[in-house]
């Protein structure tokens, strides 16, 4: 019986730890600052309607960071449901189909906001 340990060791999914880690730390520090940039927006004088929303979402550079935004939101939410689905579903091929379907909708919600960002 051999038993390996050390650097020779195979440890399936190691090597997305740190790099994962990062990713949720950069992704959620880009997700703060938009919220306090459109904190900010929405505390300026005037009374808060539609107009002043759309003022706010009207300028390219906060078109820009929105989008920057929902693609942190996006792969921010891509790193934890993969992390889940391969920890908790066993069956290759259910963890495949289950990926696919993850991506395809981020894919998509990533299409949808780019249509409503530039529509506005």
């Amino acid at each position: 019986m051999s038993t390996n340990y050390g650097s020779k060791r195979l440890v399936v999914g190691a090597h997305y730890g740190l790099r994962d880690w990062l990713v949720q730390r950069a992704t959620a520090v880009i997700m703060a600052l938009f919220t306090i940039v459109l904190v900010v927006q929405c505390l300026t004088p005037g009374e808060m309607s539609y107009l002043k929303w759309g003022a706010i979402f009207a300028r390219q550079w906060m078109k820009v960071l929105t989008f920057v935004t929902i693609a942190s939101i996006l792969w921010h939410a891509w790193v934890g449901v993969r992390d889940v689905l391969m920890d908790y579903v066993q069956p290759m091929a259910a963890r495949l189909v289950l990926q696919v379907v993850a991506i395809v909708w981020l894919v998509g919600c990533a299409g949808w906001a780019l249509q409503v960002l530039w529509r506005i």
